[in-house]
């Protein structure tokens, strides 16, 4: 765990020419502000003031005058950057001027999350396992619909032509301490997934933000685009990003059916969290994507599934989240469903353990769906007081489709 003053010394040593103070704005998206290392104490003491009027959902709050305060634990190096004069990171919380924490910013609203998960006497575990594509560029470097390789599920080279990209970004991440689990090619054609080691909320958020930069930087070195959309390709496989969830009780019971019952109840209102574009309920229902609201130890259609294991790796998959999201938001609405259902003692009810991925196949009509277009997922969260008491009205004012 770094300090304040392990950076400022890395920095002098090893002839570090520019940290980037990152923070992600409404949707999730990176965005950051590079210093020179004379500024860094003062980004330490005082935060990096920086206007946000321009930021996407911070410009509808009339004070636009923000500070970055950068958190010293995160600091990592952007390891394509040159050696010599080397590119640093840390990621930053969102205050006022007077230290008061910004509203809309989400990393501060994960860490209340979690502090009210730990004073309730439970921890959580987060890792995801996330889907990409791979498409061919034309002369200019524009993006086309062409895939990278035409191979299916866990195939291997020569017809999977990913398998050395993959293998970059995963040394890569492991250079900036993410240690990915496994990686392999995914059904689509050009389609990649890479599975990440649990890690605490706040460091799996920012590792799965990290992770899509690198991605992205990567791909277009190879003269590759990365797309993470849910459904880039209309008749192939969407991109999902499913979630991993371990629960741990202070007191050695076995909390993780009650977090998963709260999640369950609760998954309508968050879904237009977890799947924030409309393109997102396009994948729904279809090649193994779910649109049920069902669980299952057994079969992996299902919403939620929770997969024979030993105790200590005993976890819930959730399925319907894509890469869209915002990861800070995104999770700490889960701790908090997921904390609803252990306060409240709540029961998953029966499992679901047969094929519901076809919407008209019996006897799928009778169980509940997920919203199954953005308009939908928006009215449930507007709608919700469970959401308003934890981000209340100002910022769901902020997302321009709320």
């Amino acid at each position: 765990m770094y300090s304040s003053q392990d950076v400022l010394s890395y920095v002098e040593e090893e002839n570090v020419r520019f940290i980037r103070l990152a923070f992600v704005d409404i949707d999730g998206t990176q965005k950051n502000i590079a210093i020179m290392p004379s500024e860094l104490r003062r980004a330490f003491t005082e935060g990096f003031p920086f206007d946000s009027a321009n930021i996407n959902g911070f410009s509808k709050y009339e004070k636009s005058n923000l500070f970055l305060h950068p958190d010293p634990s995160t600091l990592s190096v952007l390891p394509w950057r040159p050696s010599d004069g080397r590119v640093v990171r840390m990621f930053c919380n969102v205050t006022y001027p007077d230290g008061t924490p910004f509203e809309a910013d989400s990393r501060s609203i994960l860490q209340n999350a979690i502090k009210y998960a730990t004073d309730n006497g439970i921890s959580c575990t987060f890792g995801n396992n996330s889907e990409f594509y791979l498409f061919k560029t034309d002369d200019d470097g524009n993006p086309t619909r062409e895939p990278f390789d035409h191979a299916g599920y866990l195939d291997i080279s020569p017809a999977d032509k990913g398998e050395n990209i993959r293998r970059e970004i995963c040394f890569t991440l492991s250079d900036m301490g993410i240690i990915p689990q496994s990686s392999h090619h995914e059904s689509g054609p050009g389609q990649h997934e890479v599975d990440f080691k649990y890690s605490d909320p706040l460091t799996a958020a920012e590792n799965f933000i990290t992770f899509k930069s690198v991605v992205r930087t990567l791909s277009t070195s190879e003269g590759l685009y990365a797309d993470f959309s849910p459904k880039p390709l209309e008749k192939e496989s969407g991109n999902g990003c499913h979630i991993n969830i371990t629960v741990k009780s202070f007191d050695g019971t076995d909390r993780l059916m009650s977090f998963m019952a709260g999640v369950l109840s609760h998954i309508e209102e968050l879904t237009a969290f977890l799947n924030p574009t409309e393109e997102s309920y396009h994948r729904f229902g279809e090649k193994k994507a779910p649109i049920y609201i069902t669980w299952s130890p057994e079969n992996r259609r299902q919403l939620i599934m929770v997969p024979a294991t030993t105790p200590e790796r005993r976890h819930m998959k959730l399925r319907s989240p894509d890469s869209g999201m915002n990861p800070y938001i995104a999770y700490a609405l889960l701790i908090y469903a997921g904390m609803d259902g252990i306060k409240n003692n709540m029961d998953p009810g029966e499992p679901t353990n047969m094929n519901l991925s076809v919407e008209d196949t019996y006897p799928g009509k009778d169980y509940k769906k997920l919203p199954l277009t953005l308009k939908d997922a928006v009215a449930c969260a507007k709608n919700s007081t469970f959401i308003r008491d934890i981000l209340g009205d100002n910022y769901l004012d902020l997302i321009p489709t709320l």
